[in-house]
């Protein structure tokens, strides 16, 4: 498994200190296993390599939750611009309207408010609203997003009442990422249960260990103990991606 991986826009900009964190986590995490399976430093230089695959998932999970952060955000952007455009501004003054809210709800460095300010840079180079928001769409790569840009670019080839239809898109588009929230507070919820759980293993060999440490020194101190003990950790970690791979909802 490669250590660098292709990164996505959600994975770009991680803090080093995050890295570090996470990274420091993972060591720990497996010096927990290597002495609940193995007691000894051999099971951890073994089990070392599971270092790569925890940052790989760490990042992702990381990507995840930047991405649904980010939803939230635009649906904020969405109805900020709705209140504009009710006002009487054009889509492109209105961009900045919204782009001065965003940076005052959520900083200059959130994910919106960066994204509304290159959106500004685009229209103040001559370049036409409906393709500045389609790099938008492109970069970001959220259907709500990609959706929204091609009702605008439907609109400005075929003309009609853009604010109307824009009006009504950006409703239905915040209905969606409403349900879609909460689908993904159950989902969490879910996922808080499924940890409880993946640690239930772990505190039994702790408890073992503590009660009856004649029976596991049996284990540790054999080679078909190794192995017994090996082969939990493999039915363990199977059931524990299992667990994760149902959990991984698309919403």
């Amino acid at each position: 498994m490669r250590w660098k991986i292709e990164e996505n826009y959600w994975q770009r900009d991680i803090r080093r200190r995050d890295k570090i964190l996470a990274i420091l986590k993972g060591i720990s995490g497996i010096g927990i296993l290597a002495y609940l399976f193995y007691h000894s430093w051999i099971g951890y230089i073994v089990l070392f390599p599971l270092i790569f695959f925890y940052y790989r998932t760490w990042k992702k999970d990381y990507a995840d939750k930047r991405k649904e952060n980010f939803q939230k955000q635009f649906k904020e952007a969405l109805q900020s611009l709705r209140t504009v455009l009710n006002v009487g501004y054009s889509i492109e003054n209105a961009v900045r309207e919204v782009q001065k809210e965003m940076a005052t709800l959520y900083g200059k460095e959130a994910f919106i408010t960066k994204e509304f300010s290159y959106l500004i840079r685009q229209l103040e180079m001559n370049i036409p609203v409906e393709q500045a928001w389609k790099t938008f769409a492109d970069r970001v790569e959220v259907n709500e997003v990609t959706n929204f840009v091609t009702i605008l670019s439907t609109i400005k080839r075929s003309g009609g009442d853009m604010i109307a239809v824009l009006k009504q898109t950006i409703e239905t588009i915040c209905m969606k990422i409403e349900v879609q929230q909460e689908i993904y507070t159950l989902i969490v919820a879910k996922q808080m249960e499924f940890k409880i759980m993946a640690v239930i293993p772990m505190g039994i060999i702790v408890y073992l260990k503590m009660s009856f440490p004649e029976f596991l020194s049996t284990l540790y101190g054999s080679i078909v103990g190794k192995i017994v003990m090996t082969v939990c950790l493999i039915v363990y970690f199977v059931a524990y991606q299992w667990g994760r791979k149902i959990l991984e909802i698309e919403v």
